[in-house]
C-alpha cells in the first residue's frame, strides 16, 4: 500500500514537471525534434532503481542511452547503448538512472548513426549540455557478449556531429518511516546508505545480552583475531551465514600466520563468461585489539570493542553490496571478502593474494576501509587508486578517469572533486586524512597503501578504494570508536550527524557498485 501511495505521488509530480527538451551543448539534428521520442508506461522516472521504461519513436531515429541498461539477450548490465527505431516502433529498456542526480538525458540522431559525443569525465551531463561541446566521443559497436543484442559503446574518434538532447527529471524512492534527520533521501533504491547505517548500528550494538556467551552483547563486538577468542569465531559464523543467505558460495579460508590463524570469509558468485577472472570487493572485519581489555570502562588507550568506523563501516558496505549483486548475472566471478587481521599487518588479504588458485586472475580490487567520516560532513572523502608509480604524474589514467566519470554525474560531485583535486595538488594525501574540509572529494593515486589493497597491488592488480579522515580521528583504534562518536563528528550546521552518515555511506557504496558494473564489462588494467 505504501508503495502504491509513493507511485501515485510520483505520477502527480511527473505530470507537474514537464521534461526539458531540445538541443543542449550541440546543435539539434536537422529534422529530428526532441518530441520524436516518447517515454510511456511508467509512473515516473526513478533514480537509483533498475526500472523498465518503454521508448516510442514518433519517426525514424537513433537513441543514445548513456546509462547502465540490461541487455535483453545476455541479461547482463552494460554501460549504455544505441538503439535504431523505426517510426511507431516501441522498445522496453531496463535502465539504471543515477541515484544522486535527478536529471537525465537521452540523445537522438539519424538511424544508423554510430558516433556520438560524450561529456568530459569531470562534468555531469547537465553541465556539459549547458557549457558546450568539450568532451570526447563514443562509438556503437556490435555487442561483445554471447547472446547479447544491443550495441556496446567504446571510445571513439569522432563525435558524429550534432545531436538532439531530451532531458527529464527523476525521483528516488524513499522510506516512509524516516525523516530528514535520519537521512531519508538516501533510504531507498537498489541499494542505499540507510541500509549501511542500520548494519553498522546492529553490528556495534553494545546492549547487554546475558544469553550471549561470546561478547555479552546484542551486536558482534570484540572481533579481535585470536585462536581462543570466542567472540571472533562467533562473528565469523554470523557473517558466513549472512552471505550464505544471499545465495553466495561461501568459504571460510583459514591461513596460519605465525602462531595465529588469519581467517577470511569470502562469498563467490561464478561469472558466466569469464569464471576464472575474479573481481573482488573487500573490507576487514577485525578491529584493533585492546592491549589490556577490562569490561565496562571507556578505556583511553589502544583498542576497541566495536570498531564502528574501523571497520564495521566497511564490513557493512561489503554486506550491502553483496546483498544486491548476489542475484546479478555478471561476466566475471564476483568475490565479496571480509578480511581478518588487517590490524596485525594485512595478514588476511596477504594470505588470500598469496593463494590464488592456478589459472585464476584477479581483474580488479575494490577496498572499503574507514569510510563515513568524510563528505558531506566537514571532512574530505578520499577516492584512492593505485598502484602509484611516481608522485608527480597519474600512472593509472584509466582508473582515474573511471572514478571521475562516476562521481561527476551519478553523484553530481564535480564541484567537490574540483576542490579535492586542488587540495591534493597543493599538499598531497596526509592533510586529507587529518584536517577539516568542506565540500571536498579528492581522487588521487595513493603513495601509501595502509589497507588491504596493498597485497593486491603487490600482485599487479589495479585497485580502487574509499576512506575518510584517518590520523585526524582521535578515536582511531580507541574504545571511543563508536557509532555515536561518528554521528557527533558528522554533525554540521545543515544536517544531523546521522543524516550525513547515511548520505556518506550512500555515496561510497553506490560508487563501489557503479565501479563494479563498469569493471565487469571492461576491467581496468594496471598501467604500470
Amino acid at each position: 500500500m505504501a508503495n502504491r501511495r509513493f507511485q501515485a505521488l510520483l505520477l502527480v509530480w511527473l505530470m507537474l514537471v514537464a521534461p526539458l527538451a531540445g538541443c543542449f551543448g550541440e546543435d539539434e539534428v536537422e529534422g529530428i525534434q526532441a518530441d520524436a521520442l516518447e517515454i510511456v508506461e511508467v509512473d515516473a522516472l526513478q533514480g537509483g532503481m533498475w526500472q523498465q521504461i518503454t521508448l516510442v519513436a514518433k519517426e525514424d531515429l537513433a537513441v543514445y542511452i548513456p546509462y547502465f541498461i540490461q541487455d535483453p539477450g545476455s541479461l547482463r548490465a552494460q554501460n549504455g547503448t544505441v538503439l535504431d527505431l523505426n517510426q511507431g516502433e516501441r522498445v522496453s529498456v531496463n535502465v539504471l538512472f543515477p541515484p544522486r542526480n535527478d536529471e537525465v538525458v537521452f540523445f537522438l540522431g539519424e538511424v544508423g548513426r554510430v558516433d556520438w559525443p560524450i561529456r568530459s569525465a569531470n562534468q555531469s551531463w547537465m553541465t556539459w549540455l549547458a557549457e558546450g561541446n568539450e568532451g570526447g566521443a563514443v562509438e556503437a559497436v556490435p555487442n561483445q557478449d554471447e547472446g547479447g543484442m544491443w550495441p556496446w559503446l567504446v571510445a571513439g574518434n569522432s563525435t558524429g556531429g550534432d545531436v538532439t538532447a531530451v532531458t527529464m527529471n527523476t525521483v528516488r524512492p524513499q522510506r516512509s518511516d524516516l525523516t530528514e534527520e535520519n537521512g531519508v533521501a538516501a533510504s531507498g533504491g537498489w541499494l542505499n546508505g540507510r541500509d549501511v547505517f542500520e548494519w553498522v548500528e546492529f553490528i556495534t550494538d553494545e546492549t547487554a545480552d546475558p544469553t550471549d556467551p561470546y561478547d555479552g552483547a546484542v551486536g558482534y563486538l570484540d572481533r579481535w583475531i585470536g585462536n581462543g577468542n570466542p567472540a571472533y569465531e562467533d562473528a565469523i559464523a554470523y557473517f558466513e551465514g549472512v552471505m550464505v543467505g544471499y545465495g553466495l558460495d561461501v568459504e571460510v579460508h583459514r591461513f596460519q600466520s605465525g602462531t595465529l590463524w588469519a581467517v577470511n570469509i569470502c562469498g563467490y558468485k561464478t561469472g558466466t563468461v569469464f569464471p576464472n577472472e575474479w573481481l573482488v570487493f573487500g573490507a576487514h572485519f577485525d578491529i584493533a585489539p585492546p592491549v589490556a581489555y577490562l569490561p565496562g570502562p571507556n578505556l583511553p588507550g589502544y583498542g576497541t570493542r566495536t570498531g564502528a568506523y574501523d571497520n564495521s563501516a566497511g564490513t557493512s558496505m561489503v554486506l550491502t553490496t553483496a546483498s544486491v549483486l548476489a542475484d546479478f548475472d555478471a561476466r566475471r566471478t564476483m568475490v565479496f571478502c571480509l578480511w581478518s587481521s588487517e590490524e596485525e599487518g594485512l595478514w588476511g588479504s596477504s594470505a588470500f593474494t598469496g593463494d590464488v588458485p592456478e589459472g585464476v586472475t584477479i581483474s580488479n580490487y575494490l577496498n572499503l576501509d574507514m569510510a563515513g567520516i568524510n563528505y558531506p560532513g566537514d571532512y574530505a572523502l578520499s577516492v584512492y587508486l593505485g598502484p602509484d608509480g611516481s608522485g608527480d604524474v597519474i600512472d593509472q589514467a584509466g582508473m582515474y578517469h573511471l572514478a571521475e566519470w562516476i562521481g561527476a554525474d551519478a553523484f553530481d560531485l564535480a564541484y567537490q572533486m574540483e576542490r579535492g583535486r586542488a587540495e591534493w595538488e597543493a599538499a598531497g594525501e596526509s592533510p586529507l586524512w587529518q584536517n577539516n574540509y568542506e565540500d571536498t572529494v579528492a581522487i588521487y593515486e595513493s603513495p601509501t597503501a595502509r589497507s588491504d589493497h596493498q597485497p593486491f597491488q603487490d600482485i599487479g592488480v589495479a585497485t580502487l578504494g574509499w576512506n575518510g579522515v584517518v590520523d585526524g580521528y582521535p578515536c582511531y583504534h580507541r574504545n571511543c570508536d563508536t557509532l555515536d562518536t561518528m554521528k557527533g563528528y558528522m554533525e554540521t550546521d545543515t544536517a544531523t550527524g546521522e543524516a550525513n552518515l547515511v548520505h556518506s555511506w550512500d555515496i561510497v557504496t553506490w560508487w563501489a557498485v557503479y565501479a563494479f558494473l563498469h569493471m565487469d564489462q571492461t576491467p581496468v588494467p594496471n598501467e604500470l
